[in-house]
């Protein structure tokens, strides 16, 4: 491909149903396949041994991935769990801008990011700012339930994963391989 013909997408997989992450990470083994490099940002998982943390690692170094979240939190949350879950999304944002601007991927994908959004943890502004500074041939992948309207108007590709049916509803817990 000619470079006057790449255009660096912005990419947002949202919405209440599951599969948004791993959407995310069928994007990175494609691009991968075609000798891009990528890198994956996690703003909320945190300590959990998820399955694609130790697929990936055998991708590197042309896919990284890094947990920088704290765990899931809830809207209820105590003010010292809110603030050191706000700490850790403002390194992982501060990071992310780092590496969009330093020139080494070919693709970012800011995991759980409207999350982050939707709960305060990242503020909007700073989002819109590094989707703004975002080099012109680089691909950035927003994943996370309730993505704003200004990623949504901003964005050049919107997939909205809806749950038709999940198992939690019936009891059955999260699976291994499936939820992590």
């Amino acid at each position: 491909m000619k470079n006057e013909d790449i255009h660096g997408l912005l990419i947002v997989h949202t919405g209440n149903g599951k599969g948004k992450t791993t959407a995310a990470l069928g994007l990175a083994v494609r691009a991968w396949g075609q000798g891009l490099r990528i890198l994956i940002l996690q703003f909320i998982k945190g300590k959990w041994k998820y399955g694609e943390l130790k697929a990936l690692e055998k991708f590197s170094p042309q896919i990284q991935i890094r947990a920088l979240g704290r765990g899931f939190t809830r809207k209820n949350a105590s003010e010292e769990d809110t603030l050191l879950h706000q700490k850790a999304a403002a390194d992982a944002l501060a990071e992310a801008a780092m590496e969009i601007k330093n020139g080494l991927w070919d693709m970012v994908i800011l995991d759980e990011i409207n999350y982050a959004v939707k709960f305060g943890l990242v503020p909007l502004p700073n989002l819109m700012r590094i989707v703004e500074e975002k080099p012109p041939a680089m691909h950035l992948v927003l994943t996370g339930r309730d993505a704003a309207e200004e990623i949504i108007d901003r964005a050049d590709l919107v997939t909205e994963m809806k749950e038709i049916k999940h198992p939690y509803k019936t009891g059955i817990p999260a699976q291994c391989g499936i939820e992590f």
